[in-house]
């Protein structure tokens, strides 16, 4: 099911399941999104430490009221990009 549409951000789309289990976010080719996302996503993978850090991050936000998912999504910027960060200088 298609959810986010984003035609001037690289074409961005993102989908999830029914059951909200997955999500799968597309770009346009060449975009450096995703350069960004795999940093990100195997930064998680191999430290722990990040890994649970954000884990605890999207729980303690999960468990609030927000208007909109782009609410939930800004709140949980600053350690996305605090994990990136760590991936590019370690």
């Amino acid at each position: 099911m298609l959810r986010v549409r984003e035609p001037e951000f690289y074409e961005h789309r993102m989908f999830r399941t029914p059951e909200r289990d997955v999500h799968v976010h597309v770009f346009s080719v060449g975009c450096p999104e995703i350069d960004r996302y795999l940093i990100f996503r195997n930064r998680l993978r191999e430290n722990s430490v990040d890994r649970q850090r954000y884990e605890d991050t999207k729980r303690r936000l999960a468990a609030q009221d927000w208007p909109d998912m782009n609410f939930y999504a800004d709140a949980k910027s600053e350690v996305v990009e605090a994990i990136i960060r760590a991936a590019r200088e370690g």
